[in-house]
Parts: C-alpha cells; structure tokens; sequence
C-alpha cells in the first residue's frame, strides 16, 4: 500500500478537526434540553430552528456521498452525525410540547422539509450527470449553509441591545469558529468553493461573536434577562 502524501494527510486532518469541533455543537443544545425535560415542557423555546438544521444536515450529507462529490466523506460523516443529533431534539421537543397544535406543527414542517431534502435528491440523480450534479447539490448546500451561519445575527442584536453575554454562549460562539475554521481549510484544500466560501463566512461570523463576547463580557453586567429565549 502506498503511503499518504503530505497533502492527502493535511485534507484528512482539517476534515476531522471540522468533525470533533462540529461534535461540540451539536452537543450545545443539551443544557437546553435538560431544562425542557425537567420542566416537562418546552416552554417558550423554538423547534424550528432544530428542524432546519435537519435539512441543512440532510443536503449536506447529500453532498459528500461518493456519487454526487468524489473524496468528501468527511463532510458526509459529519453531516450525518449531525442529522442524528437533530432528529433527537426533534423527537424530545415533539414528547414535550406544549400543545397539540404545537405538535401538528412540529410533524407539518417536519414533513414539508423531508420532502424538500427529496426533491432536491431526486432532481440531482434524475436531471444532472456527475460534475452538474456536485455542482447543482454544492450550490444548494451552501445557500443552506450560508442561511444556518447568518441565524445567529439575531442573538448578536440581542447581545447588542441588551449588553449582555447571556444568550450567547462562549463555547458555542468558540466551536462555531474553529469548526468553521477546519472545514475552510478542508475545502481550501480540495479547492471546494461549496465548502470553503460558507464556512469562511462561519470564519467571520465566530470571530464577530467572540470579539462582542470579548467586549460585553468585561465592560458590563446583565441588565435585563427578559430577552426571548433562543433555543
């Protein structure tokens, strides 16, 4: 067996590196469940932004299979440890909601948002051959990944309005950065547009949280903790 170059070991590295730091955001949702488990209800958190993330997982685990983007099974394996992580909270919120309404909801989107991840599948492998295929699925996955990085802009206004640190995490706003950081230089070195230019932005976007964590945390106290719950 011939041994791995230094550029197959370097791609392997950043990709894992993505993996263990992507690991830790997909466990930042825990202390909010503890709470809705004991509780025995959801209380004012969202479900949807669990359900969104599903699909980004989904399309992006999409991605990386063999036969739609050749050597990227670091992104699948990350993405479908991802799903996993999401279909629990999902399946834990949905035990624990409030109401039946609420519930309906939860299965409505749930189903819209499978059927949108198919629709994108089917058209891949029915209408594009190999390289229009990565393409189609790549531009897909990094408008969706592109959508999941900006979500946080609202806890940033929160963090703005209220000069508080409180519903922004350091080690979530720390694991979205070096996560993003990995998974740049991972398709820095595949040359991957689709996965260097959204997470590059993730660059940016971790390094704003951690300068306005940097910044609010030293300066000043919570004033209000009435601010929505973000979940």
């Amino acid at each position: 067996m011939d041994s791995l170059s230094l550029y197959e070991i370097s791609c392997f590295a950043a990709g894992f590196a993505g993996n263990l730091f992507a690991f830790a955001l997909f466990l930042s949702p825990v202390p909010t469940f503890k709470r809705i488990l004991k509780a025995k209800s959801t209380e004012q958190f969202d479900g949807l932004p669990y359900l969104l993330s599903l699909l980004n997982c989904f399309i992006c685990l999409w991605y990386g299979l063999p036969w739609v983007s050749d050597g990227r099974l670091l992104v699948a394996t990350v993405n479908g440890t991802g799903a996993a992580f999401q279909l629990a909270y999902i399946s834990l919120f949905f035990i624990y909601a409030d109401s039946r309404k609420t519930r309906l909801r939860m299965v409505g989107l749930l189903v819209l948002l499978v059927c949108a991840f198919a629709l994108v599948a089917h058209a891949s492998i029915a209408f594009f051959d190999q390289p229009t295929r990565q393409q189609f699925v790549g531009a897909v996955s990094m408008a969706s990944l592109i959508s999941m990085f900006a979500s946080p802009l609202a806890v940033m206004g929160v963090v703005i309005r209220t000069e508080c640190v409180e519903f922004m995490p350091f080690y979530l706003s720390l694991s979205t950065l070096l996560m993003s950081a990995s998974f740049a230089v991972y398709g820095l070195l595949l040359r991957d547009l689709f996965i260097y230019l959204p997470n590059g932005l993730g660059v940016v976007l971790g390094a704003t949280q951690l300068a306005l964590y940097a910044y609010y945390s030293r300066k000043w106290r919570c004033k209000d903790s009435s601010a929505p719950l973000l979940a």
